[in-house]
């Protein structure tokens, strides 16, 4: 099993999208070498909760999605799908696509394993891949995701870390040494990182969350609610903190984020809450001093209205 990958000294801490990259954990789901001859085609089913990736390592393919145009793909290049979406990966267009579960795919371990598909002519070869993003942050950050993200091999300045990385993985995949499936399993990990990272810093002007973790007020709100998410917060005492009348802190938060400063703060508690009992990190009876709550029984209601089940429930599901 995959252990979770912690990269928060990656980003500097003087950028404030940094709150949500911090507590960005991975924990894998599986992760694949295909080998590919022409013709073939492979359909990936969906994969709610989780960011599916491809890392092009050799020859070329085309990805598809249901009203999506098709994406090209080349060697040293990666496609991600960050809504565990599911989708089509072709040699050629036209080529009829096989369910993966069709396909002959030999396990190496739990969440690792070899397939092999097509009719034996031109080559391509890959590596695929889920992973679950469980903090609060992540999942904020993934639903302003796009459909898909394409890096290409442009090769410039700002992907240089992409490319090194994609490299380190094509040639770990092509070498096949022993311990070879948890080295390129770390590395497709961080290369997911790297890949949204680089997603942000070009991109993420169109969203209002990110536009409010860069807003000096409201930005401070919300690092203040993250970082310490135990305090009984008012928006009274929100308001102290960056210095700003309450009705301003008010209505300036509502109208960045989306939502009023306590259900925010609700939110971010349950979704806390959330990630830990899946996690098996905390017992039911210790989140309530954990999230500011005066009681397990207020918590559980806090919880059930979130969630839609009791915490002990939900835990129970993971």
């Amino acid at each position: 099993m995959t252990e979770p990958i912690s990269v928060a000294s990656i980003w500097d801490a003087a950028d404030p999208v940094a709150e949500a990259l911090h507590t960005l954990q991975i924990s894998g789901a599986f992760y694949s070498r295909a080998s590919f001859s022409a013709p073939w085609g492979v359909e990936f089913p969906a994969m709610a909760g989780h960011l599916m990736f491809h890392v092009m390592t050799s020859g070329r393919c085309w990805l598809q999605a249901q009203d999506m145009a098709s994406i090209r793909m080349e060697a040293g290049e990666l496609a991600l799908i960050p809504h565990g979406e599911g989708h089509v990966l072709v040699g050629e267009p036209g080529v009829h696509a096989s369910r993966l579960r069709d396909t002959r795919r030999e396990f190496v371990s739990s969440r690792y394993e070899l397939l092999v598909h097509g009719g034996g002519g031109e080559e391509a070869t890959m590596i695929c891949g889920a992973v679950r993003l469980d903090h609060p942050a992540a999942r904020h950050l993934i639903a302003l995701l796009p459909r898909a993200i394409h890096m290409d091999s442009s090769g410039t300045t700002r992907n240089r870390w992409i490319e090194s990385t994609v490299q380190l993985i094509c040639h770990e995949a092509s070498e096949l040494r022993a311990g070879g499936e948890s080295v390129i399993t770390r590395l497709a990990d961080l290369l997911v990182v790297q890949a949204i990272r680089d997603w942000i810093e070009t991109d993420r002007g169109s969203s209002g969350w990110f536009h409010a973790l860069e807003d000096p007020d409201v930005g401070r709100a919300l690092r203040m609610i993250h970082r310490h998410p135990e305090r009984p917060w008012t928006v009274e005492s929100l308001a102290r903190e960056v210095y700003m009348s309450r009705s301003a802190l008010a209505r300036r938060f509502t109208n960045l984020v989306g939502e009023a400063p306590l259900a925010y703060l609700t939110r971010w508690r349950m979704q806390l809450a959330a990630a830990w009992l899946q996690r098996g990190e905390v017992r039911v009876g210790e989140l309530p001093a954990r999230l500011g709550y005066a009681s397990e029984a207020s918590f559980s209601r806090a919880f059930k209205r979130e969630m839609g089940v009791p915490p002990g429930a939900y835990r129970d599901m993971g």
